[in-house]
C-alpha cells in the first residue's frame, strides 16, 4: 500500500479512536481482557461454525498507523495533536486465545480473548468482529448446505451476488473449510488453493444459431470436463441434444461430465433427465442443479426423490439470506486484573477470562459444554477446554493451519454433534452450562459494580 493511501488501522469505529485518546491523556491503559461472542443463534441455528480468526490475527500483527493515516485524524480537528504523533508507534503487544477454526460454537461461548494494554484491545474491536462475525455467519450458512445435500457435490456460485469482492472471497474459503468441492471465484480459487469450477453461461447457448451447435462447440474445446446448461429453451429437448453430444464425445474417446438444471420444476426435470441420460448409455452423466437454491430447498427435493447429482449454490448462500446478521459482542471482561462487566438489560455480559470444555460421550458425541473461569481445573472427564493460546506478546504461537486442516478439524468435530442439533428448523437447544465459580464471579461483580456506582 502506497503510504499516501490510508492503511487498514484505520479499520475502526471513530468511537475506539476517541476513546483511545481519552485512554492515552488520563495515562488509563492497564491490561484488559475482552470476550467476543454472540448473544443468541439466529432462527433455526442449532450452532455455529467459528470461522475468520486468521483475517483477525493478521490484522493484529500488522497493525500500524501510517503517515497518511496520521494526517487524516488530524485534518479532523478532532484529537489532540500529541495523541497523534504517538499513534504511529503503537503495535498490538496483547495476547489471544481462541478457538480453532471450524469448531463448533453456541451462544454465550467466547470464541476469542483479546488481553492487552486496553488502548490495544479496544482499537481493533471493530476489524476482529467484521473478519469472525462475516465468515462465521457463512461457515454456518454453508454447513447447513452441506448437512442437507447428504453426501452429494456442491460447489459455491455465490461470487457475483455477495456484497463485494471482499465478502466474495471470504465466501470461498469458508465454504472449502466446511467442505464444499470447489468455487466458481477464480481469484479465491488461486489465493486460497481451493479447486476453481463452472460449466457455462445462457449467453454461450444462446451466442449461436442452435443449442446443439453451442453444446458441440463448447465439448469441443473440454472434451473430458464440460457440463452443459440445458434450459435455456425447452428442458426436456436441452437433456436431450445433451445426451447426444455425450453419445458424440463417447464415440471419439471422451466423456460428458454433466448436464446443468438452472430453472423450472427441478424434481420433475432431474427425473425426466436422468431417465433420458440413462436411455442414452450416459449412465456416469451426472445431473447437477442450481438457480436460487439453498438449504431448505436441497432438503425438500431429495425428500421427494430428485435425481440431483450435484447442487451449485449461489446467492441465498452468499448473503445468508435468511439469517443475514449474528448477535456479537465484544465486552470488556476484565480491566486491571479485576473481572468486570455489564449489567444493560437484555445484554448483561459474562465478567473475567474464561475457558469453554466441551464433553462427549462413550461414543464420542458431543453431549454438552460448560462455561467456566479461564483458571479453573474442571475434574477428569468434564470435557476439553476449546480456548488455546493463538498469539502472545502480538505475534502467533505457530504457523497458521492450512485450509485442507481446517476442513478435515470442521469434518471431524460435525460428525461428533448428534443429529437433533443439526436439523434445518428447529433445532434442539444445545445444553452449555455454568461453573459454580463462574456464576460466583458474575454475582460478586455485579454487587460491586452496584456498590461502586452508589457510592460514586
Amino acid at each position: 500500500m502506497a503510504e499516501s493511501e490510508p492503511s487498514r488501522a484505520l479499520f475502526a469505529d471513530l468511537y475506539e479512536l476517541t476513546m483511545a485518546q481519552a485512554y492515552w491523556q488520563h495515562g488509563h491503559n492497564a491490561p484488559a481482557t475482552f470476550s467476543l461472542a454472540f448473544r443468541n443463534l439466529p432462527p433455526d441455528r442449532g450452532y455455529a461454525v467459528f470461522a475468520g480468526l486468521e483475517d483477525a490475527l493478521d490484522h493484529l500483527e500488522a497493525l500500524r498507523f501510517t503517515g497518511a493515516d496520521v494526517d487524516y485524524l488530524r485534518s479532523l480537528g478532532l484529537f489532540d495533536p500529541a495523541f497523534i504523533e504517538w499513534l504511529p508507534s503503537l503495535r498490538f503487544t496483547g495476547d489471544v486465545r481462541a478457538m480453532g477454526e471450524g469448531d463448533l460454537v453456541f451462544a454465550e461461548e467466547p470464541v476469542v480473548e483479546v488481553t492487552a494494554p486496553v488502548i490495544e484491545a479496544q482499537l481493533v474491536e471493530t476489524a476482529v468482529m467484521n473478519a469472525i462475525g462475516l465468515q462465521t455467519m457463512l461457515a454456518t450458512k454453508a454447513a447447513r448446505v452441506m448437512h442437507a445435500a447428504q453426501g452429494r457435490a456442491v460447489v459455491e456460485f455465490a461470487a457475483r451476488r455477495t456484497q463485494g469482492e471482499e465478502a466474495a472471497d471470504r465466501l470461498a474459503r469458508t465454504t472449502y473449510l466446511v467442505g464444499f468441492g470447489g468455487t466458481s471465484n477464480v481469484l479465491a480459487a488461486a489465493r486460497y488453493g481451493i479447486p476453481p469450477v463452472g460449466t457455462m453461461a445462457h449467453s454461450f447457448i444462446s451466442s449461436f444459431p442452435t443449442e446443439a451447435e453451442a453444446f458441440d462447440a463448447y465439448a469441443g474445446s473440454f472434451p473430458d470436463t464440460s457440463t452443459l446448461l440445458v434450459d435455456t429453451y425447452d428442458t426436456v429437448e436441452g437433456v436431450r441434444r445433451a445426451a447426444e453430444t455425450g453419445k458424440r464425445l463417447r464415440e471419439s474417446g471422451h466423456a460428458l461430465r454433466a448436464i446443468r438444471l438452472d430453472s423450472g420444476d427441478l424434481l420433475a426435470l432431474s427425473i425426466a433427465s436422468r431417465r433420458i441420460l440413462d436411455e442414452a448409455g450416459l449412465t456416469d452423466v451426472q445431473v447437477f442443479a442450481s438457480g436460487g437454491l439453498d438449504e431448505f430447498d436441497i432438503e425438500a427435493l431429495l425428500a421427494a426423490g430428485a435425481r440431483i447429482d450435484g447442487f451449485g449454490i449461489g446467492t441465498k448462500l452468499g448473503v445468508s439470506a435468511d439469517a443475514p446478521w449474528m448477535d456479537w459482542a465484544y465486552k470488556l471482561a476484565e480491566y486491571d486484573g479485576t473481572p468486570v462487566l455489564k449489567l444493560s438489560e437484555g445484554k448483561a455480559s459474562l465478567a473475567g477470562r474464561k475457558q469453554v470444555y466441551r464433553r462427549s460421550d462413550s461414543e464420542g458425541l458431543y453431549t454438552g459444554d460448560t462455561l467456566a473461569l479461564e483458571d479453573e481445573q474442571l475434574a477428569e472427564g468434564d470435557g476439553s477446554p476449546l480456548l488455546t493460546d493463538v498469539m502472545l506478546g502480538g505475534r502467533r504461537t505457530g504457523p497458521a493451519p492450512t485450509l485442507p486442516e481446517l476442513r478435515e478439524r470442521f469434518a471431524a468435530g460435525f460428525a461428533r454433534l448428534p443429529e437433533r442439533y443439526k436439523t434445518l428448523r428447529s433445532p434442539e437447544l444445545y445444553p452449555v452450562h455454568h461453573t459454580w465459580a463462574l456464576e460466583e464471579t458474575q454475582w460478586r461483580a455485579t454487587q460491586e459494580t452496584l456498590a461502586r456506582q452508589q457510592h460514586a
